[in-house]
């Protein structure tokens, strides 16, 4: 599955709606800090582990595209 994922910085939230996440994560973006917090949150919302979630566009943009492996 790919999704759309837009994040958004110092709030604590998880949405999807119509194929699109809106995350929110506390992590700061340095060092990858952030991706690994989206990895991790996505992993646990679809009960998956966080190697099955890849970040395919957008490793230094707020909105990427985010492959889920079964």
């Amino acid at each position: 599955m790919i999704y759309k994922v837009q994040v958004v910085f110092s709030k604590e939230f998880f949405q999807v709606e119509d194929g699109e996440i809106t995350i929110g994560i506390k992590s700061k973006p340095i060092k990858g800090e952030a991706n690994k917090e989206v990895i991790k949150k996505i992993a646990k919302h679809f009960g998956v582990t966080t190697s099955q979630v890849k970040i395919k566009s957008g490793h230094k943009s707020k909105e990427k595209i985010i492959e889920i492996s079964q």
